[in-house]
Formats: structure tokens, sequence, C-alpha cells
């Protein structure tokens, strides 16, 4: 789940800027803060902890931090207590599911659960797609298993492309917030990667919705490879008491650490 955040932070300043950063831009700024990607992960992370419903959770952290950055169809959604789920494949879904990686232990569990927590929203099959995959990706990564074999249960149950060219997607790719725009390649940019800090570089070297880009990525990095030390105290800082309180908790109860 610290990687997600990690990845949100980090990319945060590279957002909406119109050149593509080089490889080796500064990874932790004064600028660098969180976004509605961390805020609605840490809301799963607290609903798992409560064992109290996610639409509700969501809810709650919406209104909590209102001027996060939240996309269009889920600020009007969190404005309509009760409101249906609006049948969106956008990437918010798979941005926030990785606490259901970890809390989990079983990867039906966690394809079941990763379903549960986009559908109150994304209900759309792109939509629970991406955070199956994702959520999936973390799984078989905190279980130990090698890249190719995350890469092959990707390509066979949710029929993602994950061979591209890094140059090429740096070159062409644009911003895109699909899940199916975004997911592939923040598995791909992991995939290609040989360390955490690399994976959330690459993924952010390509351009693109840079911020929930690596925290996709930076999920299932963290799975993979740990967090270095150093990356994770610079990023804690960046979080508010409340925020702080409840990563503690999720980490302490379920046995997440770094490097």
């Amino acid at each position: 789940m610290l990687g997600a955040i990690a990845g949100d932070i980090i990319g945060s300043v590279y957002e909406f800027i119109e050149v593509k950063p080089e490889y080796n831009f500064e990874l932790i700024t004064k600028y660098s803060h969180f976004t509605d990607d961390t805020v609605l992960t840490v809301a799963m992370a607290d609903s798992i902890l409560r064992n109290v419903d996610y639409k509700l959770k969501l809810y709650e952290y919406y209104h909590r931090y209102p001027y996060a950055g939240y996309g269009r169809m889920f600020h009007e959604w969190a404005h309509k207590k009760n409101a249906p789920a609006y049948n969106s494949f956008g990437n918010g879904s798979a941005m926030r599911v990785s606490p259901v990686a970890w809390a989990y232990d079983d990867l039906e569990t966690v394809l079941s659960e990763a379903k549960k927590s986009a559908e109150v929203t994304h209900n759309h099959p792109e939509g629970i797609k991406g955070a199956q995959a994702t959520a999936a990706s973390i799984y078989l990564a905190r279980k130990g298993k090698s890249k190719s074999e995350i890469k092959k249960f990707v390509e066979e149950n949710f029929n993602y492309l994950l061979d591209y060219d890094l140059e090429d997607l740096r070159e062409n790719y644009n911003f895109n917030e699909t899940c199916q725009q975004t997911v592939p390649q923040a598995i791909f940019t992991f995939l290609i990667s040989d360390d955490f800090e690399d994976s959330i570089r690459k993924a952010i070297y390509i351009g693109g919705d840079s911020d929930t880009l690596a925290c996709i990525n930076g999920s299932i990095a963290e799975a993979f490879y740990g967090i270095p030390q150093s990356i994770i105290h610079s990023i804690l800082l960046k979080l508010d008491d409340h925020l702080l309180s409840i990563v503690n908790k999720f980490s302490e109860k379920f046995n997440i650490v770094g490097n």
C-alpha cells in the first residue's frame, strides 16, 4: 500500500507538465504532495481495518479531503449520498485497490474483494478488470512469484498487452485516465524495472497520468522489491496525522515492511 502512496506523491508534480521528465528527475521535491490516489487508497485500508463497507469509507474520505483532486464523475458521485455506481472504466479503481491485495491471503478472495472495491463506483467491466489485474499482480509479487509468472497470469486472465518498448511509449503515450490505457503501462514499467526506485522512474518517464500510473506501478513494485527506508521516510513526512495513523495501523496489522 505504501508503494501506491509513494508513486502518487512522487508523480504528483509531473502529471500536467508539457514536457515529459527525463529519467533522472528529482524524486521528491518540496512541491510533492498526496492526491486523491493516496486518500482513496487509505480509505480502502480504513474500510478493511474497521470492516466497514467500501462505499461508506470512500464517501467519508471524500468529504474529509474534498480538494484532493478527484475526477469529475467521482466528485459528482460523492456529492450524492447513496448514489449508484456510474459505470466508470477510469483508472481510479486500480489506483486505490492495493490494500485488498495485502489484506487477504488467497488469490480468489483478492480477486473477489478487488471487484467489490471497484464496483461501488467503477462497475464497468474494464474498471473491474483494472482493479483485479492490479490486485492480482500485487498479490503474486508478495507471494514470491517471478515477473514472468506475473506477466503470464495478467496476460492470460485479463488480456492486457504487456509487450511494449519503453522509448516508444515515451514518444507516443499520452495522458489517459482509463484503466485500459493505464494499468498495462504501469505493469509493463514494473516488469522491466531493476528495483523500486527504477520502477517508479520508468513509470513517470513515459508521461501520461503520472501520479496514478506511478501509484499503480509502485503498489506492485513494493510487493516485489520492498521500498528503501529513505523513500519511506520522505513519503511519510508528506502525510497528515490521520492518513499516517491509518497507514501505520494497516502496515502493522498485515506485517508490511520496507527494505
